[in-house]
């Protein structure tokens, strides 16, 4: 795995915390589960990639 998808996932899973808070502090249950669902996203895309990394070698 390239480090830019391992950075990209990871900016993607924080921006997704920072979503998840400020919903929280807001009471916006809609961005709430937008944020959760990024760092879902993101965190299954981190999860393709360390697949592809073990079948490389």
């Amino acid at each position: 795995m390239g480090a830019d998808d391992k950075m990209k996932n990871k900016a993607e899973e924080v921006a997704g915390k920072a979503k998840e808070a400020a919903g929280k502090m807001t009471d916006d249950e809609r961005l709430e589960a937008e944020g959760k669902g990024d760092q879902t996203k993101a965190n299954l895309k981190q999860a393709g990639e360390n697949v592809k990394d073990a079948f490389k070698g």
